[in-house]
């Protein structure tokens, strides 16, 4: 019965709602970076187009194919990533891996969001999906900004 209800929390109506309306959804037409990231332990993928502006992201898609967990993630990102430089991105991914790995406080605002995912912590075998929406996004930024620099 405990287990029963571990899983009632980690799939709680607050996650259920992000992994439900995940903004920018899609491939963008023409985009300056693309980046696809798939877990190897339970196979979700994330698909990521970004446009940018110098350093700032002005435009995103994403192609979300991930449990609860994974969708609520990108759903916080969908929700914040245009506008946000790299640096925000990456400074965002290490708080969320450190609040999932280290018990450490979610992220700082605007992806705050993301303390929806604290029960995860314990789901070890979930953190790489939860993970994949902002790997994915630098990747992209990554590929971004070498084709401007070629």
């Amino acid at each position: 019965m405990a287990e029963a209800d571990d899983l009632i929390q980690l799939y709680s109506r607050r996650i259920l709602a992000l992994a439900a309306s995940i903004p920018h959804v899609g491939r963008l037409a023409n985009p300056d970076g693309s980046a696809n990231k798939r877990s190897p332990l339970c196979g979700s993928t994330v698909t990521v187009d970004v446009a940018l502006d110098g350093d700032r992201i002005t435009d995103f898609a994403q192609d979300v194919k991930a449990c609860a967990l994974g969708q609520a993630s990108a759903s916080v990102l969908g929700a914040v990533a245009i506008g946000r430089s790299r640096t925000e991105i990456q400074t965002a991914r290490d708080a969320l891996k450190a609040m999932l790995k280290d018990g450490a406080q979610p992220p700082a605002a605007p992806f705050d969001g993301l303390e929806a995912l604290r029960p995860a912590r314990d789901y070890k075998n979930r953190h790489a999906s939860i993970m994949l929406a902002y790997d994915a996004t630098l990747a992209a930024i990554d590929e971004a900004q070498a084709r401007a620099a070629s």
